[in-house]
């Protein structure tokens, strides 16, 4: 094995959750921060809870209630298409027929 190519390892190296829970680890980074641990995750706990990062479940909502809109556009527009569509399709007049307009 080559030497000093391997990153510096901390057998102390100390994790910090968001909900405040603090433990030691062994890493190569002396210190991480992290979002959801063993005390605070729902799998763990047995609550039902949701883990929203960045907002994601907000934003999904938002894309949800978008999508709703446009399909209702969508289908607002496909019903005066096939109004149009039956508009046209009546028989033409004799008089039409017969000038072959």
């Amino acid at each position: 094995m080559k030497s000093d190519i391997h990153p510096k390892w901390y057998i102390d190296a100390q994790i910090i959750c968001a909900c405040g829970n603090m433990f030691k680890v062994g890493s190569t980074k002396p210190q991480i921060k992290v979002e959801v641990c063993h005390k605070c995750h729902p799998f763990f706990t047995g609550e039902m809870k949701f883990l929203d990062t960045l907002g994601r479940v907000e934003k999904f909502q938002k894309r949800q209630k978008e999508a709703a809109v446009t399909l209702k556009i969508l289908k607002e527009k496909k019903k005066k298409k096939a109004e149009e569509a039956t508009l046209k399709r009546q028989p033409k007049t004799l008089r039409e027929m017969l000038l072959g307009s």
